[in-house]
């Protein structure tokens, strides 16, 4: 008989699982705009994410090229989408007042200070390595970059 060894948990399905109970909880009956929390941890999810496929690009991409180009034009868009879930977050109403910043500020990329600054250092953090990984111009050609078949 042959031996097996142990898989490790594919914890992916649960994580899934959680967004759709969250949607189905919370957006329902939830205020009529995205709170900055939520759009917090929607960032969060998109950067983890994009460091799972970036891991899964890096190592598919040697072996088969082809499924890699795929792998990193997915990681380019969720980087994408990140960067518009950042720029989204600075355009929500602020906590407590509700004031919503002026196109000015958004230009000007104040940082808010903490605790609203966790989402900048992650984008941050982030943003560094999708400039070691991508070139400006894949980001933003409206294709993500080659696919083989």
């Amino acid at each position: 008989m042959p031996a097996t060894t142990p898989v490790a948990q594919d914890f992916v399905p649960y994580a899934t699982a959680a967004i759709d109970f969250h949607r189905a909880l919370n957006i329902p009956t939830g205020p009529l705009v995205a709170s900055r929390a939520e759009l917090d941890s929607l960032h969060e999810h998109l950067v983890a994410l994009h460091g799972l496929l970036d891991a899964h690009a890096q190592r598919t991409a040697a072996l088969l090229p082809a499924e890699g180009d795929h792998l990193k034009a997915a990681r380019t868009r969720l980087w994408q989408a990140a960067d518009h879930l950042h720029a989204a977050y600075h355009a929500s109403p602020r906590p407590g007042s509700g004031e919503v910043p002026g196109p000015e500020a958004c230009r000007a990329r104040r940082p808010e200070g903490a605790p609203e600054l966790s989402i900048c250092r992650r984008h941050q953090e982030t943003a560094q390595l999708v400039r070691r990984r991508t070139t400006p111009a894949d980001l933003h050609a409206p294709f993500t970059g080659l696919v083989r078949r």
